[in-house]
């Protein structure tokens, strides 16, 4: 088995996984939970499965991955203008934000590439796919394996059903132009996007929800419907007690365990909501 199964293995094998995302600064430049970048790696919890984070980060958080037993790197490899939503951009455009082999140097165990689709130009929508199968061959003949992002432009604005229906084609698109596991949307029919593609599916935790049991009942309802993990960052990144949340998302994802019980057993039901 060549590198890139042994890592996609190791991630997938036996049991759900959970990716704690820091990477949100090359988009929204310091925010709340990531502005001291070595704090944020203090508050992450080493018995998650990996850490996504940017290509210029990695060897700032180099102590985080130093130990035998750690999470992977997962490095985001393009950069795309769907992410900044400050800067109120109308067209999502993908550009390289990292050489595989530079981020391979750098310590990247596996790669994240993001892709949009249905931006309203037909030139547009082929050049990103164009830097999505340029970085996936790249990783791929380097033996790293690719987790392909599928992200909605002007998701926000969808209606439940419009959201399930980008989502789905979507991440078929991505499974078929060679991904080997997918971050997306959970949708009101997730059970069917994952159904749809022959490897494994992780959902996303999207914005910053009001209270940690209700970030928590997302990734319940993520993984009941079939997804092989989650991929958290505001939610775990922000959170008051951030490795008590992790905590709490493990059991919920690896062991089921429901989530006002793993809220009770890592303390946030008293947690703060959003604003007071």
């Amino acid at each position: 088995m060549d590198g890139r199964g042994i890592r996609i293995n190791r991630m997938f094998s036996d049991r759900r996984v959970v990716i704690i995302a820091m990477d949100h600064g090359m988009f929204d430049g310091p925010i709340e939970g990531i502005i001291d970048v070595r704090e944020t790696i203090g508050k992450i919890n080493t018995d998650v499965d990996g850490v996504l984070l940017a290509p210029g980060m990695l060897r700032h958080c180099a102590e985080l991955f130093a130990a035998p037993q750690r999470p992977l790197a997962v490095v985001r490899l393009n950069w795309n203008t769907v992410y900044c939503f400050h800067w109120n951009y109308k067209q999502a455009c993908a550009a390289v934000a990292s050489r595989v082999e530079d981020a391979v140097c750098e310590g990247m165990d596996i790669a994240l590439v993001s892709l949009t689709l249905q931006t309203g130009d037909e030139s547009r929508d082929a050049a990103n796919i164009q830097v999505f199968c340029d970085l996936v061959s790249a990783a791929h003949r380097l033996g790293v394996p690719v987790i392909g992002e599928y992200f909605p432009s002007a998701h926000e604005k969808m209606s439940p059903d419009q959201l399930h229906d980008a989502v789905y084609s979507g991440s078929r698109i991505i499974a078929e132009l060679g991904a080997d596991a997918i971050k997306t949307f959970y949708t009101n029919r997730f059970s069917e996007v994952v159904a749809s593609c022959p490897i494994p599916v992780m959902g996303l935790g999207a914005e910053k929800l009001a209270n940690p049991v209700d970030a928590l009942d997302l990734a319940a309802r993520e993984v009941a419907a079939g997804a092989k993990g989650v991929v958290f960052g505001r939610n775990a990144i922000q959170a008051d007690d951030p490795i008590a949340f992790q905590s709490a998302l493990i059991d919920v994802v690896r062991h089921n365990t429901s989530a006002s019980d793993a809220g009770k057993q890592w303390n946030l039901m008293t947690a703060k909501k959003v604003g007071q």
